[in-house]
């Protein structure tokens, strides 16, 4: 089975695996670019086709007018207020305030699964797909491919670092975008003993800049390279990690770098001692990604199986199916401009208003 067959096994390996449909077409020619007029399915909440449409787990909270089959992966909400949702198998939905809209881009074919978007400082928002890299400028959407140097048209994470270079990776490899083409950036051939990749041995989960300017690439199954002024420090489980097979990264306001793994938990690193609070029985989960600090300072993540967690500083506090979860195993979170945390699960979106979790269309009635 290639990767493309297996590219959300390191989320659901534990419990299912989830068939994605293979489609496979040329990208040639100039970038595409349409208008938002021409590039949004408007869809209501009385549609009765979309409101019918079957899914793959029982939804028990919201998920958005039937629009989400399977889960939403990754949330974000833009400088404007907007909502955008990329989801496992329906592309991008958005809320701008007035309607919850299905994103289509004319001359594309329908993107499927959507791992990440980020904003660059001019408020364009950037989206990494199955299907490449595409932009939106608040007007029309540009997507951006094999055709101007990506090695492969799927993109499973994205960073723009302070200068405004966009980092990306895929399963061929690391590149950066300027805006017109793809460059590759080659990291180190350094590999730890006995590596074991869950997709592929060249891919980057996640980038991540910090605030001195260095570039962490959190690989498949090889640890972590840092990279700064031209020199790589490979970080792996002989000098402080608890797990080569690391997923996600996050600096907070402090400095410090928390580090989720596949199989070692959760850890903090002050950079200089790295403090594993999965290893010292403080919270229980192995699978541990989804990082959030929100504006109190909190720090939100996700463990496979055992819901989520935060850590207000000085004690972890965990919310499950007890607290109003509708299953333990979150895929994604996000702190609006509100100030509510929202969950993305495979059984339907949640909101924590401070208080208590509940169907996100309690709080926000437009999801329904």
């Amino acid at each position: 089975m290639t990767n493309t067959g297996i590219k959300i096994l390191f989320k659901v390996r534990n419990l299912f695996l989830v068939l994605l449909t293979f489609q496979f077409s040329a990208c040639t020619g100039q970038v595409k670019e349409k208008s938002v007029i021409d590039s949004i399915e408007k869809q209501v909440n009385t549609q009765p086709l979309i409101l019918k449409q079957s899914t793959t787990f029982p939804q028990i909270h919201t998920n958005l007018n039937g629009m989400v089959r399977e889960f939403v992966r990754t949330m974000y909400q833009d400088k404007k207020g907007n909502y955008w949702f990329g989801t496992n198998g329906n592309g991008i939905i958005r809320y701008d305030g007035q309607t919850l809209q299905k994103i289509s881009i004319e001359g594309l074919r329908p993107l499927k699964v959507v791992y990440e978007i980020v904003e660059d400082k001019a408020g364009n928002v950037w989206f990494a797909t199955s299907t490449g890299l595409v932009k939106f400028d608040g007007e029309k959407f540009a997507t951006y491919s094999t055709e101007v140097g990506l090695q492969k048209e799927e993109i499973f994470s994205i960073c723009i670092d302070k200068k405004g270079l966009i980092w990306v990776s895929n399963g061929e490899g690391v590149s950066h975008f300027d805006g017109k083409k793809f460059t590759p950036f080659i990291l180190p051939e350094t590999k730890v003993e006995n590596p074991k990749p869950m997709l592929s041995d060249k891919l980057v989960f996640q980038f991540l800049e910090d605030k001195n300017g260095t570039m962490w690439f959190v690989t498949d199954g090889n640890g972590i390279f840092k990279y700064k002024n031209g020199e790589f420090t490979h970080l792996t489980t002989k000098n402080g990690l608890t797990d080569n097979n690391v997923f996600d990264i996050l600096e907070d306001k402090q400095g410090n770098i928390w580090i989720g793994t596949f199989n070692g938990g959760v850890s903090k690193y002050d950079g200089k001692t790295y403090t594993n609070f999965t290893k010292e029985g403080i919270i229980e989960g192995l699978e541990t990604y989804n990082f959030c600090e929100d504006s109190k300072g909190n720090i939100w993540f996700t463990a496979e199986g055992y819901g989520v967690y935060r850590f207000d500083g000085t004690n972890f506090t965990q919310f499950t199916t007890k607290d109003g979860l509708t299953t333990n195993v979150v895929q994604s979170i996000l702190e609006d401009h509100k100030g509510q945390l929202w969950f993305g699960t495979w059984q339907g979106i949640s909101i924590y208003d401070g208080q208590k979790i509940m169907n996100a269309k309690e709080k926000e009635p437009w999801t329904k």
